[in-house]
């Protein structure tokens, strides 16, 4: 005899397979939606921005500042733009974005689905003959998707600006330098594989915070949990995926 527990879970998993094999169905199958999807994509990219510059740039400055004193300890103070180009493209821009989005869009996420599912308004949705998971969970989840590695890429590109802020205050050195001894190190795979990452990520962000909105239960307060499960659950899928996905990507590189 199967155990409650191990039953309970079961049908947990299944019913988020079906979901994210939902949200691939309805990727190939029209109408698509785009005005809404544009929507989305401004909600959750350009009023990202802020939050995303300011952070991306304090993590230039901070991470730089902090890595001078154990290079110049060794006396090579000049791999400095090398060493931050390298953690910022490879693991700082496409964690600290996700990070970012999970909070402040995954909550919105979970609260928006789950209060219409507590007001009835995807019930009535249904009622109308439109398809509430079409409109509001794939437009969601898509842009996520596409929205996450461009602010990704924005980012990494604030933090380079906040690493050389610090370098040419203290090392005068030149953009062109800073460049060019950054970007040496790095490689197409690195980029490649950062844009994966944040794709990923992003995915994983909207299908999580939307399910959790989607099938929120409990009134006002089933909202509240909606939101929190959506952060907590968004946050905690990422740190998996990352550690997975630098396993991958470092066996790449060891072939």
């Amino acid at each position: 005899m199967i155990a409650p527990g191990v039953d309970r879970f079961a049908v947990a998993v299944y019913d988020r397979a079906l979901f994210v094999a939902r949200f691939f169905l309805e990727l190939v199958r029209p109408p698509w939606h785009v005005r809404a999807v544009i929507d989305q994509c401004i909600e959750v990219g350009i009023r990202s921005l802020p939050l995303v510059s300011l952070t991306g740039f304090v993590i230039g400055i901070v991470f730089t500042k902090q890595s001078r004193p154990s290079l110049e300890a060794f006396g090579a103070s000049s791999w400095l733009p090398s060493l931050i180009t390298i953690a910022i493209v490879r693991a700082l821009a496409p964690l600290v974005t996700a990070l970012i989005c999970s909070g402040r869009v995954g909550s919105q996420i979970g609260a928006e689905l789950g209060s219409m599912r507590v007001t009835e308004q995807i019930d009535a949705m249904e009622v109308s003959a439109i398809n509430p998971f079409k409109y509001l969970v794939f437009t969601r989840t898509l842009a996520t998707t596409l929205m996450v590695p461009a602010l990704t890429m924005y980012c990494g590109l604030i933090a380079m600006a906040g690493s050389f802020l610090n370098i040419t205050t203290n090392e005068k050195t030149s953009l062109s330098a800073f460049l060019w001894d950054g970007f040496s190190t790095i490689s197409f795979l690195d980029v490649w594989s950062s844009l994966a990452k944040a794709i990923v990520f992003g995915f994983t962000i909207g299908i999580i915070s939307s399910f959790q909105g989607y099938h929120t239960k409990g009134g006002t307060q089933g909202v509240g949990r909606a939101a929190n499960q959506a952060v907590v659950l968004s946050m905690f899928a990422i740190f998996i995926e990352e550690a997975l996905i630098v396993q991958i990507i470092g066996a790449l590189r060891a072939m």
